[in-house]
Order: C-alpha cells, then sequence, then structure tokens
C-alpha cells in the first residue's frame, strides 16, 4: 500500500473521509494555534475578571460588564436588545427596573459574544467596526474619542473596552444622575478620571494592580489604560475558544497531512495506530455535520463571507434586517433607525452594514444579527437565503425581549417609516442560492460543530465577590 493510500485509510479509521478532509476541495481555514492569540498576562486577566464583574465601574454602580456578557449566558445576554443601566436581573428574566432609575429605551443593539477576541486578525470591534486599528492616531487605534484615546494600551480589545462605560444607555446612567452621565456629554475621556478615582479609593485593588502591573507602587498610580489592558487580558484568556469538533477535525486534518507527506513508512504507521488509539470522539463530525461543512464552505457560500480561521472576513455586510427597537443613530438624528457602518464612515455605499461576526460557539450565542431579529440558527439561515421575503414576513414573536408598555410603544416605530423601510431594502449585499430543508438542516448541524463546551463558561468563571463590595448580579 501506498503512503498516500495508508494516510488515507488512518483517516477512515478515525471516522473521516479523506476527500472530505481536501484543503483544495472544500477550502477549509488551517487550524487556529497558539500563534494566533495575543499572550496574556495572567495576574492582569485575574484583576481583570474582578473589574468584570464590579459595578463600580457604572455611573450609578448598578450595572457590570457581565450584567450583558455573563459566564451563565455564553459571555452575552441571551437577549435580542439588552436592558442596560437601571435594569434588575439576568438574560430573558431582567426586568426594566422601577421607579425614577427605570429604563427609558433598550440597547440599541445585540450585546455580541466575546469569543476569540484576543485573536491577531480582529483589526475593528463593535457592530460598525466603531473602534479599529489605525496608526493614524497617536494611541494606535480609531475610536469615538480620537485622539484623546490613551496611549499604552495592550490591544484592541483593551480600546474597546473603554466604551461601554461612556455609554448612557449601557452602563454611564442618562444625564444628571451622576457625575459620569454628565462627562458623557462632554468628551468620552472625560469619563476615565472619574472611574479611575472610585477604584484608586477601594483598598482592595490596589494590591491586584501592584500584582498585575510593575509601574503601579500606590494607589495613586493607578491608570484608565491598566483597567482597559486588565479587562482585555480577561476576556482574552477567558473566552478563547479553539476546540470545538470542527477545531479538532482540523487539527487531524493537519497531522495527516503531515502523515501523508512522511517518507517513512513506520512513521503512517505509528499515525495510524495513534488514531485507532484515541478515545477522543468529540473530533470527529457526524455525516450530518460534514454534509454541513461541505454546503458551507461549498454550494452555500457560506464562506464568501464567513471565511478565515475564525470564520469571518471582518467587513461590512447590509442583510436587510428587519428593523426595531431605537437604533443607534448620531447626535443630530431624531429618528428611530439604525444605518449601521454608514454611521463611522459617512460613506453612502455603507448604509445598514454590519460587521461579520465570528461564528465560534454561534449555536449558543443566540439571539443572531446586529439587533438580534432572529432567536434561532434556522431563522437566520432562512434570512440569509431570502432576505426580502424574510424582511417582509418577519414576525416580532421570534424577538427574545423584556415586555415593558412604554419602550413597546417605540420597539416597532421605525416600520412605521415607509421612507426608511424602502431606504433599507434598497441595500442587500448577499444572493445565495436556496437551500432545500434537509440542507439547512445540514448546515445548522454544522454550526453546531462549531461549539468548545469548554469554552462556554470560561477558564476563571465568575467571582464570589468583588473588592468593591458592591453584590453582583
Amino acid at each position: 500500500m501506498s503512503i498516500r493510500a495508508l494516510a488515507a485509510s488512518c483517516v477512515l479509521v478515525s471516522g473521516v473521509n479523506a476527500a472530505d478532509m481536501t484543503a483544495s476541495e472544500l477550502a477549509l481555514p488551517e487550524a487556529l494555534s497558539d500563534a494566533d492569540f495575543r499572550p496574556i498576562n495572567l495576574e492582569s486577566a485575574a484583576l481583570g475578571r474582578l473589574l468584570f464583574y464590579d459595578k463600580i465601574l457604572s455611573g450609578n454602580k448598578n450595572i457590570a460588564c457581565s450584567t450583558c456578557h455573563h459566564h451563565d449566558l455564553a459571555s452575552g445576554d441571551g437577549l435580542s436588545l439588552g436592558i442596560g443601566e437601571g435594569g434588575i436581573g439576568l438574560g430573558a428574566k431582567r426586568t426594566v427596573g422601577i421607579g425614577s432609575s427605570k429604563v427609558k429605551r433598550r440597547v440599541p443593539r445585540n450585546a455580541s459574544a466575546l469569543f476569540n477576541l484576543g485573536a491577531y486578525e480582529f483589526t475593528s470591534l463593535f457592530h460598525d467596526g466603531r473602534v479599529s486599528v489605525d496608526p493614524i492616531f497617536p494611541s494606535g487605534f480609531n475610536s469615538p474619542a480620537e485622539e484623546f484615546l490613551p496611549k499604552g494600551l495592550n490591544s484592541l480589545l483593551a480600546a474597546q473596552a473603554l466604551f461601554p462605560v461612556t455609554s448612557p444607555v449601557e452602563m454611564a446612567g442618562e444625564r444628571n444622575e451622576n457625575e459620569i452621565a454628565g462627562a458623557t456629554r462632554r468628551r468620552p475621556d472625560y469619563v476615565w478620571p472619574i472611574l479611575i478615582r472610585r477604584i484608586q479609593a477601594v483598598e482592595g485593588y490596589e494590591p491586584l494592580f501592584k500584582k498585575a502591573f510593575s509601574e503601579v507602587e500606590q494607589a495613586s498610580d493607578i491608570t484608565i489604560v491598566q483597567v482597559a489592558n486588565a479587562l482585555a487580558d480577561f476576556i482574552a484568556h477567558e473566552w478563547r475558544a479553539d476546540q470545538s469538533p470542527f477545531d479538532r477535525y482540523l487539527q487531524e486534518r493537519n497531522r495527516l497531512k503531515s502523515v501523508s507527506q512522511s517518507v517513512e513508512a513506520s512513521s503512517v504507521a505509528n499515525a495510524v495506530g495513534s488514531s485507532v488509539s484515541s478515545d477522543d470522539k468529540s473530533s470527529i463530525l457526524t455525516p450530518e455535520q460534514i454534509a454541513g461543512m461541505k454546503l458551507f464552505y461549498g454550494k452555500a457560500q457560506c464562506v464568501s463571507c464567513h471565511s478565515g480561521k475564525l470564520q469571518t472576513d471582518h467587513q461590512f455586510h447590509a442583510l436587510m434586517l428587519p428593523q426595531f427597537g431605537p437604533g443607534r443613530t448620531r447626535r443630530f438624528e431624531h429618528i428611530a433607525r439604525d444605518r449601521g457602518r454608514l454611521n463611522e464612515s459617512d460613506r453612502l455605499e455603507d448604509s445598514y452594514r454590519f460587521r461579520t461576526p465570528s461564528l465560534r460557539n454561534v449555536a449558543a450565542t443566540g439571539p443572531y444579527g446586529h439587533n438580534g431579529a432572529y432567536a434561532t440558527l434556522e431563522g437566520i439561515i432562512r434570512h440569509h437565503l431570502s432576505p426580502e421575503e424574510s424582511f417582509d414576513s418577519y414576525q416580532a414573536d421570534q424577538l427574545v425581549m423584556p415586555q415593558d408598555e412604554y419602550l413597546l410603544k417605540t420597539d416597532f416605530i421605525s416600520q412605521q417609516d415607509a421612507r426608511e423601510m424602502k431606504r433599507l431594502r434598497r441595500y442587500r449585499d448577499i444572493n445565495l442560492p436556496m437551500l432545500d430543508e434537509s440542507e439547512i438542516k445540514q448546515l445548522v448541524a454544522f454550526l453546531h460543530a462549531l461549539t468548545d463546551q469548554a469554552a462556554l463558561y470560561g477558564k476563571l468563571g465568575a467571582p464570589e465577590s468583588v473588592p468593591s463590595g458592591i453584590a453582583l448580579d
């Protein structure tokens, strides 16, 4: 038997057909490795874990990063549109709060999952890419703070971490409620010194910052840059997801490729023995998942946008998703809508375009779309296949949103604007081939093969308490 034939038999023993694994046929990405992720300061990550859960970073000290990106909810909040500052509870049980602090509007966009954001390949973050790598700025990043973003941030993820605390609807609070909310009305960088004074005043944080950052000798040395870097290290370390069945499939494919290139028959025999003795069945895709993978990288053309190791081209595309909620508008706009990337680029062709999400752990991180329009994978797949039909026949029962009589009055006001609906229908970047019912089922099965079960719950997990002493959600 030839070396190539023997290598192929090794593949069949492990439950994978060699023809299915040929990169030239399926254009599969290379397997993820340590080289794809930036190094992590583990002491900084441990500190970031506490900051991530501490409501001291919010204007009214009533919400934390973890409220919308929780361990119990696969680093998200499980909602189409979140309930931010002023709300009570987690996930689908979250309410709009009570009294004068009751939520006045929903968070305008879906809370994205945090998996693999420590990967080097990310060059922009947020649905509209409003924080991006850009050497023209002194900090190295383009952001809403522009030239006022501080230097020393260790990554794009650290730059991104500075902005939820400046959002009135997310963490800062509404005007006149607290000094942070007031600062957001002027410039984002006016918020950060106020937060730092709070943290410096918490005795329990000083030793942790000293341990994580050599430049900190006393509480007064703590800066917002260190806070951002710690949050970034935590997120990057906590939610790295690279051991899904599909990842293991790619790893096995690489190993067998090396075997097939070997000139030593004994090496092939050893590889066959290794494959036979492997007890790790999680790396073997089911026939239905393999069929779905063929569709994803072939006929269905999913890979035209969801390409690369993390299944994203990091570009912006208009999908004609149904519009609802307050929308994310610029300050001079007074209508409910969300024009996506246009808000940042000012280019008309970017209207209603949003960043392609990575698909790792996608089966656990619904609802889907920049506004969470679809609660299920099947729903968002069907929309991709027939955007106009889905847009016209959309039913609001697919949304996962806490109900409130006041919010319901404005949830669908954008759909009453005929001109806005006409504009939205004008922009569509996808035109995919139709799939039958069995093929849609196969695609869903493959997307489930992208789930890294261990990564869903993180590495360090949620803390039992935080240094400020503020109760956790």
